[in-house]
């Protein structure tokens, strides 16, 4: 009989997402449902979950399909295994995910202070969160930066990463120009640097639609 983990991953997998890490938390821990063993990081799995996504009723034009997409999907199988379900977007206040991520044994911050994921690299992204009763034992992975020779800290043409990490204003104003196309058009240079970032698969549309909804019309 396959291990309640092996039939999360199946579960996951029917819509194209993928368990990026998790880890046991102590009892009653803030920021937890009350009774959670185990908390699962859910993320895209590549390729393939673009087009998924695109085929699905939530991407009708309206705002926000990703996010709705999302609270429906992940819900829904939350529900499967008497579990909860929680999200990075909804706040403020908004769930800890960066701190959890660096719990998971399977994310770390990379040197450009970006979360980098041990398959997915700079690219990874969370969908949502499952808090399980039970308690599973998770593998670790291995930091990717460790013997990396850091292309990502001289890839950004804008000079966004300063001295206190990543300067969104410096970002935005260098997407409103017309050397910012390469970014805005394809995804950020320096996720792309990441050599495990371009061993994935990510498909450079879905990277534009993310860059685009970062640089709504209202910050230039």
């Amino acid at each position: 009989m396959a291990t309640l983990l092996a039939r999360i991953e199946s579960r996951l997998a029917r819509d194209r997402l993928a368990l990026l890490g998790g880890f046991r938390p102590a009892a009653d821990e803030p920021d937890l449902p009350a009774g959670c063993s185990t908390l699962l990081l859910l993320g895209p799995d590549e390729p393939g979950f673009w087009e998924h996504l695109r085929r699905q009723p939530e991407w009708d034009g309206a705002p926000d399909p990703l996010d709705r997409w999302s609270r429906r999907v992940i819900a829904g199988i939350a529900g499967e295994f008497a579990a909860e379900a929680l999200f990075p977007f909804g706040g403020p206040p908004f769930r800890p995910f960066f701190r959890w991520a660096l719990r998971s044994g399977r994310l770390w911050q990379s040197p450009v202070r970006l979360l980098v994921h041990d398959r997915q690299g700079l690219m990874v992204s969370f969908r949502g969160a499952l808090a399980l009763t039970e308690p599973i034992d998770l593998p670790a992975g291995r930091n990717p930066c460790t013997g990396c020779a850091a292309p990502c800290l001289r890839a950004c043409p804008a000079a966004a990463l300063g001295g206190q990490g990543y300067e969104v204003a410096t970002c935005h104003d260098w997407l409103d120009r017309a050397q910012g196309a390469p970014c805005l058009d394809a995804g950020c240079l320096v996720r792309r640097a990441c050599p495990v970032s371009r061993a994935y698969g990510r498909r450079a549309e879905q990277s534009a639609y993310h860059m685009r909804q970062f640089h709504r019309p209202s910050a230039g």
